[in-house]
């Protein structure tokens, strides 16, 4: 029934979609829902299950209407005041766990907190400092820090950037908002609906928050230390041209696994 009524409406990945929603009513695994075909469901789950239909009929994301989604291999809180996780960010985890471990990370508009709460999770001695001009944000990131138990590694700053950022880092990454102003009515309707306009678009050109991070990035590197974000996947060469006019070096794109460019990255000079 789930499935049938979510493909009449075009929703892509019906099928999936229905069985997520209906494990979550259930309180169980997906996986669990073809050993269990003989459930009964109650009539309040049954309710519970036509409202959380309807919500994804009006283009509501499974991952907001279940409250969560996975990243890198773990489970992180997510609501209307944070981005959506999307698996190509995940690129960006990769490409930082083929450097040496840091000691410090700095992780800017850190939203749910993916990238800092990821990054620690992975390297157990290492400390960080997550950043997000929004409060909301910076409670949804907590609670999934507590959830991956890296909560007293992790602090959090309310900040503009670098505006309230102390001290170096051999590590800084950040997820910025990059789409360009004339971009977002393309959208699709699960984020131009759903996720906070923030944390898409900086407004004109899109490259605004690169040109900012580029400035203050030096200031807070240790020497060598390296920096990680996400760009458009057609912003490559304007943000590696950023970057070096800032006077970083090593400048690199990465591309995700759809060979697209995905993030970039670079290194304070040594000296």
């Amino acid at each position: 029934m789930g499935t049938t009524r979510l493909r009449e409406a075009g929703i892509d990945g019906a099928a999936r979609d229905a069985q997520l929603l209906l494990a979550q009513v259930l309180r169980i695994e997906v996986m669990r829902l073809s050993l269990e075909r003989d459930m009964q469901v109650s009539p309040a789950d049954m309710l519970a299950y036509e409202d959380m239909l309807e919500r994804r009929i009006a283009r509501e994301p499974v991952s907001k209407i279940i409250g969560r989604r996975q990243f890198w291999g773990r489970d992180f809180t997510v609501t209307r005041d944070v981005l959506d996780p999307r698996p190509e960010t995940e690129t960006l985890i990769a490409e930082a766990l083929t450097g040496a471990p840091p000691s410090r990370i700095l992780d800017l508009g850190t939203g749910s907190g993916i990238l800092a709460i990821t990054l620690l999770a992975e390297w157990r001695e290492a400390f960080a400092v997550a950043t997000d001009l929004s409060d909301p944000a910076l409670k949804v990131a907590a609670r999934n820090a507590t959830l991956n138990g890296v909560d007293n590694r992790l602090t959090f700053l309310a900040s503009d950037w670098f505006a309230q950022v102390q001290g170096r880092f051999d590590l800084i990454v950040s997820n910025p908002p990059y789409i360009a102003a004339g971009e977002m009515p393309s959208l699709a309707p699960e984020v131009l609906g759903f996720d906070p306009q923030m944390a898409l678009t900086p407004g004109g050109d899109g490259l605004d928050p690169y040109r900012k991070i580029a400035a203050g990035a030096l200031a807070h590197m240790d020497p060598g230390g390296r920096i990680l974000l996400e760009i458009g996947f057609r912003q490559g060469r304007a943000v590696s041209d950023i970057f070096e006019a800032a006077g970083l070096e090593d400048v690199r794109i990465h591309p995700d696994m759809d060979g697209r460019d995905r993030v970039i990255g670079a290194r304070a000079p040594l000296s």
